[in-house]
């Protein structure tokens, strides 16, 4: 399943994926994976979150994005939850391509795992595409 938390910039968007987050390592039978760009999540959550900076493993784009989420969970299928923060710093701010990818992460991760994304933007802003996965 995939979730979405918007908001414009300084709304709470990280803090409220860093809480759950921290609360899927005590709920969650399986492996977590925390993906953002830099180092702002990596000392505020649980030392057993796979932790990945994608600016370290190049990803650019969302079929990069695709791509990289594909490929941990070919070598892991024991994944059931990732965290993606600041999908528009890693990707780009092009609303159709993230709708895309939405839809295919959509059929790669059925309901085996869960992928959340904070979306720094205004639900109003954002296209049919992308809100259909607000929750």
């Amino acid at each position: 399943m995939i979730k979405l938390i918007t908001g414009k910039k300084g709304t709470g968007k990280t803090k409220i994926l860093i809480d759950m987050i921290n609360d899927a390592v005590s709920s969650t039978n399986g492996s977590l994976v925390c993906i953002e760009k830099g180092e702002t999540l990596r000392r505020s959550i649980s030392y057993k979150v796979r932790w990945c900076d994608a600016e370290q493993f190049g990803v650019e784009g969302f079929d990069a994005v695709y791509g990289f989420i594909a490929g941990m969970l070919a070598g892991n299928y024991d994944i059931k939850e990732i965290f993606v923060d600041g999908i528009f710093k890693i990707a780009g701010r092009d609303y159709e391509a993230f709708g895309a990818v939405l839809d295919k992460l959509t059929k790669l991760t059925g309901s085996d795992t869960d992928v959340v994304f904070t979306v720094s933007a205004d639900v109003s802003e954002l296209p049919e595409s992308v809100t259909k996965y607000v929750k």
